[in-house]
């Protein structure tokens, strides 16, 4: 009977793992100048990608926004332009805001231009963006191992001596961060616990919405991690010589968005 059980049991949790998987839907065009970045408009029903469209960090005025409909359709490859390497994006009250380098660029949707931009202080490597409760944005700077804070347009810094970090996520009260291969949690910027350990560091994170976690890695995988700290892989592209950059979510049909950086694509896939 135990042997029947163990069996029973082992079956269950095959069961559940394998339903964890992503199921390819589309791919867009690869004439993407270097996409880092997706971020779905649930408003408009557009995704926006940032493309460096240079050098990585290359200061170049080369990146831009682009803007792609739901099955991959490229609507505008220079929707606005004149960024240097743009990366992370985070939307709230019309307005996107995109990690830039040393600043962040903040772009009114409707007119599709800069509205203005906000300096970070020493920051020469701004990464990631969320935005929290009330329209608080918080940046990372993966060349200063910090977490800055923008709210009512002034930046002050929020956390510092982080290894690696990249990928935030703000949900609720808590703000969420992938360093080099911990995602962090934190309420107030100086207590934190470990949530799941990757065996890469982490670029984008996104939240299921039950507690969950999909993170990517620059290098090519994406991972599952349970609200519990177990993390599975969904995607590994490592072969195909795709990257899996910052990715962009879409949780009422749980869809996966994949920029492909130097495959110079967007990927679409279906979470099982």
């Amino acid at each position: 009977m135990k042997q029947l059980m163990l069996l029973l049991a082992l079956g269950l949790y095959t069961a559940a793992g394998a339903q964890r998987s992503l199921e390819k839907l589309w791919e867009s065009d690869t004439t993407l100048a270097v996409p880092e970045s997706v971020l779905p408009d649930p408003q408009k029903n557009i995704l926006y990608v940032s493309l460096i469209d240079g050098e990585p960090w290359g200061a170049d005025g080369k990146g831009a926004i682009a803007q792609l409909d739901k099955s991959g359709k490229i609507l505008n490859a220079a929707w606005v332009t004149g960024l240097h390497a743009p990366k992370g994006m985070g939307l709230h009250g019309g307005k996107l805001y995109v990690a830039d380098m040393g600043e962040v660029v903040v772009i009114d949707v409707q007119k599709g231009a800069i509205e203005k931009r906000i300096p970070i202080t020493d920051a020469t490597g701004l990464n990631d963006i969320t935005i929290g409760n009330g329209g608080t944005v918080y940046v990372s700077d993966s060349r200063n191992g910090k977490v800055h804070r923008i709210s009512n347009g002034n930046a002050t810094l929020y956390m510092d001596g982080l290894k690696g970090v990249n990928g935030v996520l703000a949900v609720g009260n808590e703000l969420y961060v992938c360093t080099s291969n911990d995602v962090l949690k934190t309420t107030d910027g100086k207590q934190t616990t470990v949530v799941g350990t990757m065996p890469m560091g982490g670029d984008g994170i996104e939240p299921i919405g039950n507690g969950d976690l999909i993170t990517s890695t620059w290098s090519g995988v994406v991972y599952y991690i349970t609200k519990d700290g177990q993390v599975s892989t969904l995607l590994d592209t490592r072969e195909q010589k795709k990257n899996t950059a910052d990715i962009g979510y879409d949780a009422q049909k749980r869809i996966v968005y994949v920029p492909t950086f130097f495959a110079k694509s967007v990927v679409a896939y279906q979470l099982k």
